[in-house]
């Protein structure tokens, strides 16, 4: 997926409204609550969505709210992807136990047994949905909903402005040769 057609996927009503979601689930965790996925599904999803965006050092997909954006997702506007979602899990699950036969959960493996099983998958057709929906989680305008504080924002070096305007410095100056403001 390349950032045009991820800033695409961003600008649909069905998308701001699932990031109008993600924000107020996630915003309040008294009032989170899941619509589509129930809560063991979401551990295993939030599980993988956080090693495709880890928190180490910055926050992550958990301190975001991810998971409340891939459930509404799921619930309105990629109703189509719940197969591609029940089948994925499924895959997943089985490779966990063909990789750690003594596991009972993705939610609680250890960080090396997870990234290594998100090593296994990342090839996978799921794995990749995953990835999208993660990021549209993480990045989306907090205004709209997703991310939590602007933690994605944060992470990338985001400024929030309505409009973008030029650091204004010597070579920018008229005087000395910069284009007239």
């Amino acid at each position: 997926m390349t950032r045009r057609d991820l800033a695409a996927a961003l600008l649909t009503p069905q998308v701001v409204a699932a990031l109008q979601h993600a924000h107020q689930a996630a915003g309040d965790p008294a009032k989170a609550r899941l619509t589509y996925l129930d809560p063991a599904t979401a551990a295993e999803v939030e599980a993988l969505a956080a090693q495709i965006i880890p928190s180490d050092g910055t926050p992550g997909a958990r301190e975001a709210g991810v998971i409340f954006f891939i459930d509404r997702a799921l619930a309105t506007f990629d109703r189509d992807r719940r197969k591609a979602y029940r089948d994925g899990l499924a895959a997943v699950q089985a490779k966990r136990k063909e990789l750690y036969p003594g596991s009972t959960s993705i939610a609680s493996l250890s960080e090396s047994e997870a990234v290594a099983l998100v090593r296994a998958i990342e090839k996978s057709e799921f794995f990749e949905l995953l990835r999208a929906h993660a990021l549209m989680g993480f990045l989306g305008n907090p205004s709209y909903g997703g991310n939590r504080d602007q933690a994605g924002w944060k992470v990338i070096g985001f400024e929030d402005r309505h409009a973008f305007r030029r650091p204004f410095g010597y070579y920018d100056d008229p005087k000395n040769g910069g284009p007239e403001l």
